[in-house]
């Protein structure tokens, strides 16, 4: 902490002991032969807090409590070191307190606590300390990244670095919002990934802010947040393309006008590309496609694919073919569930139709493949939770 802050809180601490004790002397009674001297009367209340002035260290709960002898407690006040008053509790009798609420860990703390005797006369007592620096911490690594420019289908996605136990207090620290505003909730998948979209695809122009207010939030006993921070990013122009599978073509609509109409090979007999709504996700100039990575075997391994746009983490891409040749593409179906458009080999020509959709495509544009005989694909395989009902993405 800066000496400038330590000092105002010394100062403020040692004025609120001062007047304390000034008013216990105040309240000063006189002997019985009318000699006493009210300004030499002392509390017979003994208040003793707990930690001790100055400790780190202090554990979340059950490290801190104020107690009194002789006398009722008749104030606590404990504070962060933003001034936040942390809730508390006097027991009925009045000879304890203990705070309600856990401590965040690396914290300062003060506690200033006054009590009276059994002739009103009061004792107060003041401490400052810290709590403790986890051992075990997470982290969320998010998507997308702060000042980018998305689709209209980019969902905010969060993985942990460990699994979460308390799902309620992590989804209390994280939220979404749009302006223009609209409703925007979160689907937690499994125990280390949190998801967050609209009803409906974003509407163009939209701003949207992710705050992440984990630091000090217990995910899982013992483990706890480090994080405080914001991300704003934009959604851009709408474009939304489907690949039919039965007509061989993916239409790109663009604010709902159709731009162009290509030729497209989607999978073929076994290898059925899956069906729904799919999120582009990643875009490479080219990169290695090994069937090894999904559970293929040797089928392939093509060091240098282009124009690669990623759909699902299971591995399916909208990406350019350049060893198969033109007539293949809008007339059948030959992939192992990509969606291929004819290319070149490099990845350096954008008037091929891979080229051309990869130049006018964006992370969280949306892919709709319909006529396919494969599965509907799963709502966490990828950014593609529209797939799953509202109903049911606001259930969980």
């Amino acid at each position: 902490m800066g000496q400038r802050s330590w000092f105002r809180r010394a100062a403020a601490g040692a004025a609120l002991l001062g007047a304390l004790l000034l008013t216990a002397c105040s309240g000063g009674r006189a002997h019985p032969d009318g000699s006493g001297d009210a300004l030499t009367s002392v509390s017979a209340a003994v208040l003793t807090v707990t930690p001790g002035d100055g400790t780190d260290q202090v554990p979340a709960q059950g490290g801190v409590g104020v107690t009194v002898r002789a006398g009722r407690i008749t104030g606590v006040q404990l504070k962060d070191d933003h001034g936040t008053e942390i809730p508390g509790a006097i027991t009925a009798d009045g000879s304890a307190w203990a705070p309600a609420a856990k401590l965040l860990p690396e914290t300062h703390y003060s506690l200033d606590a006054v009590a009276v005797d059994a002739h009103g006369l009061q004792a107060a007592r003041h401490a400052e300390f810290t709590t403790f620096v986890p051992t075990h911490t997470f982290i969320a690594f998010y998507t997308p990244d702060g000042g980018s420019t998305v689709g209209v289908g980019m969902e905010v996605s969060l993985r942990f670095s460990r699994d979460i136990a308390d799902r309620a207090a992590v989804g209390r620290a994280v939220s979404v919002t749009a302006d223009p505003a609209v409703p925007v909730v979160g689907h937690w998948f499994g125990a280390r990934r949190l998801d967050f979209r609209p009803e409906r695809f974003w509407r163009p122009g939209t701003r949207v802010t992710l705050s992440l207010r984990l630091k000090g939030v217990e995910g899982a006993p013992g483990v706890y947040g480090t994080q405080r921070k914001q991300v704003v990013f934009t959604i851009g122009r709408s474009q939304i393309s489907t690949a039919d599978a039965t007509d061989d073509t993916l239409t790109v609509r663009r604010d709902g006008r159709v731009l162009r109409v290509l030729p497209i090979s989607a999978g073929g007999p076994g290898h059925a590309t899956y069906g729904g709504t799919m999120v582009i996700t990643e875009m490479f100039q080219v990169t290695r496609m090994d069937s090894h990575t999904v559970g293929l075997g040797s089928e392939y391994d093509i060091p240098a694919v282009p124009h690669a746009m990623r759909l699902t983490d299971s591995g399916t891409f909208v990406h350019g073919v350049y060893w198969r040749p033109a007539s293949v593409f809008g007339s059948a179906n030959t992939s192992h569930g990509c969606v291929g458009l004819h290319d070149t080999k490099g990845g350096d020509s954008d008037s091929t139709p891979a080229g051309w959709f990869f130049a006018h495509s964006m992370p969280g544009d949306v892919v709709e493949v319909v006529g396919t005989d494969g599965d509907q694909v799963a709502p966490d395989n990828g950014l593609n939770g529209w797939n799953l009902p509202w109903a049911r993405w606001t259930a969980a």
